[in-house]
Protein backbone atom coordinates (compact mmCIF):
# COMPACT_ATOMS: atom_id res chain seq x y z
CA UNK A 1 0.00 0.00 0.00
CA UNK A 2 1.39 3.32 -1.24
CA UNK A 3 1.32 6.46 1.26
CA UNK A 4 0.85 9.65 -0.14
CA UNK A 5 1.19 13.40 1.41
CA UNK A 6 -1.59 15.04 3.12
CA UNK A 7 -2.19 18.73 3.28
CA UNK A 8 0.17 18.86 6.27
CA UNK A 9 3.25 17.28 4.93
CA UNK A 10 2.95 19.72 1.64
CA UNK A 11 2.99 22.62 3.92
CA UNK A 12 5.68 21.61 6.08
CA UNK A 13 7.56 20.86 3.00
CA UNK A 14 6.16 24.52 1.34
CA UNK A 15 7.38 26.40 4.35
CA UNK A 16 11.17 24.50 4.29
CA UNK A 17 11.54 25.84 0.70
CA UNK A 18 9.92 29.40 1.57
CA UNK A 19 12.09 29.63 4.33
CA UNK A 20 15.56 28.85 3.15
CA UNK A 21 13.99 31.36 0.24
CA UNK A 22 13.33 34.30 2.75
CA UNK A 23 17.05 33.55 4.53
CA UNK A 24 18.74 34.42 1.74
CA UNK A 25 17.00 37.84 1.17
CA UNK A 26 17.60 38.81 4.59
CA UNK A 27 20.84 38.53 4.60
CA UNK A 28 21.00 40.56 1.14
CA UNK A 29 18.64 43.14 1.87
CA UNK A 30 17.51 43.20 5.48
CA UNK A 31 20.61 42.10 7.89
CA UNK A 32 22.90 44.84 9.67
CA UNK A 33 25.62 44.01 7.72
CA UNK A 34 25.67 43.88 4.33
CA UNK A 35 27.83 41.66 2.27
CA UNK A 36 29.50 44.61 -0.27
CA UNK A 37 32.71 42.77 -0.28
CA UNK A 38 34.10 39.32 -1.62
CA UNK A 39 35.52 38.32 1.94
CA UNK A 40 31.63 39.04 3.57
CA UNK A 41 29.83 37.08 0.49
CA UNK A 42 32.27 34.24 0.84
CA UNK A 43 33.42 33.74 4.36
CA UNK A 44 30.66 35.62 6.46
CA UNK A 45 33.11 38.38 7.28
CA UNK A 46 34.97 35.12 9.24
CA UNK A 47 32.62 36.14 12.24
CA UNK A 48 29.81 33.54 12.42
CA UNK A 49 29.32 31.75 15.89
CA UNK A 50 30.83 28.07 16.36
CA UNK A 51 26.75 26.76 16.12
CA UNK A 52 25.60 27.77 13.03
CA UNK A 53 28.84 26.61 11.58
CA UNK A 54 28.88 23.36 13.42
CA UNK A 55 25.24 22.38 12.17
CA UNK A 56 25.96 23.80 8.23
CA UNK A 57 29.48 21.34 8.51
CA UNK A 58 26.99 18.28 9.68
CA UNK A 59 24.06 19.27 6.99
CA UNK A 60 26.71 19.14 4.23
CA UNK A 61 28.23 15.64 5.78
CA UNK A 62 24.72 14.26 6.16
CA UNK A 63 22.52 14.22 3.16
CA UNK A 64 19.66 12.98 2.13
CA UNK A 65 21.42 9.51 0.27
CA UNK A 66 22.71 9.42 3.98
CA UNK A 67 18.87 9.67 5.62
CA UNK A 68 17.58 7.27 3.26
CA UNK A 69 20.23 5.07 3.07
CA UNK A 70 22.03 4.00 5.78
CA UNK A 71 18.28 2.98 7.63
CA UNK A 72 18.23 0.73 4.24
CA UNK A 73 21.23 -0.23 4.40
CA UNK A 74 21.05 -1.72 8.76
CA UNK A 75 17.67 -3.35 7.42
CA UNK A 76 19.07 -4.94 4.82
CA UNK A 77 22.07 -6.41 6.42
CA UNK A 78 22.10 -5.87 10.05
CA UNK A 79 23.47 -2.97 12.50
CA UNK A 80 26.82 -3.84 12.13
CA UNK A 81 27.62 -0.82 9.75
CA UNK A 82 27.70 1.62 13.23
CA UNK A 83 31.15 0.10 13.70
CA UNK A 84 32.14 3.19 11.27
CA UNK A 85 31.57 5.67 14.25
CA UNK A 86 34.56 4.43 15.72
CA UNK A 87 36.58 5.83 12.77
CA UNK A 88 34.82 8.81 12.51
CA UNK A 89 35.26 10.01 16.45
CA UNK A 90 39.42 9.41 15.27
CA UNK A 91 39.08 11.26 11.89
CA UNK A 92 37.21 14.30 13.62
CA UNK A 93 40.04 14.17 16.40
CA UNK A 94 42.73 13.67 13.89
CA UNK A 95 41.22 17.12 11.49
CA UNK A 96 40.57 19.07 15.21
CA UNK A 97 44.63 18.00 16.15
CA UNK A 98 46.45 18.10 13.05
CA UNK A 99 44.94 19.56 10.04
CA UNK A 100 42.85 22.45 11.71
CA UNK A 101 45.73 24.14 13.15
CA UNK A 102 47.68 24.43 10.12
CA UNK A 103 44.91 26.17 8.39
CA UNK A 104 44.64 28.67 11.15
CA UNK A 105 47.98 29.33 11.46
CA UNK A 106 47.91 29.92 7.91
CA UNK A 107 45.05 32.21 7.05
CA UNK A 108 43.63 30.21 4.35
CA UNK A 109 40.04 29.00 3.62
CA UNK A 110 40.54 25.92 1.43
CA UNK A 111 42.97 22.92 1.07
CA UNK A 112 43.69 24.10 -2.59
CA UNK A 113 45.50 27.48 -1.62
CA UNK A 114 47.55 24.77 0.83
CA UNK A 115 48.52 22.79 -2.18
CA UNK A 116 49.49 26.30 -3.99
CA UNK A 117 51.47 26.81 -0.68
CA UNK A 118 53.09 23.64 -0.14
CA UNK A 119 53.77 22.79 -3.74
CA UNK A 120 53.10 25.07 -6.94
CA UNK A 121 49.97 26.43 -8.80
CA UNK A 122 49.50 23.55 -10.65
CA UNK A 123 49.37 21.18 -8.07
CA UNK A 124 46.51 23.22 -6.53
CA UNK A 125 44.79 23.58 -10.30
CA UNK A 126 44.98 19.79 -10.31
CA UNK A 127 43.10 19.32 -7.19
CA UNK A 128 40.24 21.27 -8.49
CA UNK A 129 39.53 19.83 -11.42
CA UNK A 130 39.56 16.73 -9.12
CA UNK A 131 36.92 18.16 -6.78
CA UNK A 132 35.00 19.87 -9.90
CA UNK A 133 34.48 16.64 -11.24
CA UNK A 134 34.04 14.84 -7.74
CA UNK A 135 31.12 17.47 -7.65
CA UNK A 136 29.71 17.50 -10.51
CA UNK A 137 29.27 13.98 -10.34
CA UNK A 138 28.14 13.53 -6.80
CA UNK A 139 25.76 16.67 -6.90
CA UNK A 140 23.14 14.85 -9.19
CA UNK A 141 22.44 11.83 -6.96
CA UNK A 142 22.74 13.97 -3.51
CA UNK A 143 19.57 15.92 -5.72
CA UNK A 144 17.94 13.07 -6.92
CA UNK A 145 17.87 10.41 -4.41
CA UNK A 146 15.59 12.59 -2.06
CA UNK A 147 13.58 13.33 -5.13
CA UNK A 148 12.92 10.36 -5.77
CA UNK A 149 11.75 9.66 -2.20
CA UNK A 150 9.34 12.44 -2.30
CA UNK A 151 8.21 11.56 -5.93
CA UNK A 152 6.81 7.97 -4.70
CA UNK A 153 4.96 9.51 -1.48
CA UNK A 154 3.20 12.19 -4.10
CA UNK A 155 3.07 11.05 -7.62
CA UNK A 156 4.62 14.69 -8.57
CA UNK A 157 6.22 13.78 -11.55
CA UNK A 158 10.41 13.66 -10.54
CA UNK A 159 11.53 16.10 -13.26
CA UNK A 160 9.20 18.48 -11.57
CA UNK A 161 10.87 18.58 -8.68
CA UNK A 162 14.45 18.63 -8.73
CA UNK A 163 14.02 21.97 -10.77
CA UNK A 164 12.32 23.38 -7.95
CA UNK A 165 14.56 22.47 -5.24
CA UNK A 166 17.54 23.46 -7.24
CA UNK A 167 15.90 26.88 -8.26
CA UNK A 168 15.43 27.38 -4.15
CA UNK A 169 18.99 26.94 -3.11
CA UNK A 170 20.83 28.64 -6.11
CA UNK A 171 18.30 31.50 -4.99
CA UNK A 172 19.33 31.92 -1.52
CA UNK A 173 22.96 31.08 -2.10
CA UNK A 174 23.50 33.43 -4.49
CA UNK A 175 21.31 36.03 -2.51
CA UNK A 176 22.75 35.59 0.72
CA UNK A 177 26.16 34.21 0.26
CA UNK A 178 27.64 32.04 2.85
CA UNK A 179 25.77 33.38 5.56
CA UNK A 180 22.59 32.58 4.07
CA UNK A 181 24.01 29.12 3.23
CA UNK A 182 24.97 28.49 6.86
CA UNK A 183 21.65 29.52 8.37
CA UNK A 184 19.78 27.92 5.78
CA UNK A 185 21.85 24.10 7.12
CA UNK A 186 21.26 25.22 10.40
CA UNK A 187 17.60 24.89 9.98
CA UNK A 188 17.75 21.85 7.69
CA UNK A 189 19.52 20.31 10.64
CA UNK A 190 17.33 21.42 13.48
CA UNK A 191 14.41 20.04 10.99
CA UNK A 192 15.95 16.97 10.28
CA UNK A 193 17.17 15.79 14.17
CA UNK A 194 13.54 16.77 15.12
CA UNK A 195 12.34 14.20 12.33
CA UNK A 196 14.85 11.39 13.18
CA UNK A 197 14.13 11.95 17.03
CA UNK A 198 10.54 11.84 16.40
CA UNK A 199 10.07 8.68 14.26
CA UNK A 200 12.34 6.66 16.11
CA UNK A 201 10.45 8.23 19.95
CA UNK A 202 7.02 7.38 17.62
CA UNK A 203 7.71 4.03 16.25
CA UNK A 204 9.66 3.06 19.76
CA UNK A 205 5.93 3.56 21.30
CA UNK A 206 4.04 1.95 18.45
CA UNK A 207 6.05 -1.36 18.77
CA UNK A 208 6.08 -1.66 22.59
CA UNK A 209 8.83 0.19 23.57
CA UNK A 210 12.80 -0.58 23.73
CA UNK A 211 13.07 -3.83 24.57
CA UNK A 212 10.86 -4.95 22.21
CA UNK A 213 12.42 -3.19 19.20
CA UNK A 214 15.34 -4.90 20.12
CA UNK A 215 13.74 -8.11 20.24
CA UNK A 216 11.95 -7.97 16.94
CA UNK A 217 15.71 -7.30 15.64
CA UNK A 218 17.05 -10.50 17.33
CA UNK A 219 14.74 -12.62 15.60
CA UNK A 220 15.11 -10.82 11.81
CA UNK A 221 18.98 -11.98 12.72
CA UNK A 222 19.84 -8.03 12.20
CA UNK A 223 21.54 -7.43 15.51
CA UNK A 224 25.52 -7.53 14.67
CA UNK A 225 28.13 -5.57 16.91
CA UNK A 226 31.23 -6.78 15.34
CA UNK A 227 30.50 -9.90 14.07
Amino acid sequence: MTIYFGWLDYVVFGAMLLSSALIGVYFAFFASKRQNTTAEYLMGGKTMGMFPISMSLIASYISGISLLGLPAEMYTYGTQLWAIVLSEWLVSLTVAAVYLPVFYNLHITSAYEYLRLRFNQKVRLLGSVIFIIKMMLYIPIVIYVPALAFSQVTGINLHMITPIVCVVCIFYTTLGGLKAVVWTDTLQTGLMFLGVVFVLAYGTWRLGGVLQVFRINEEGQRLEFFK
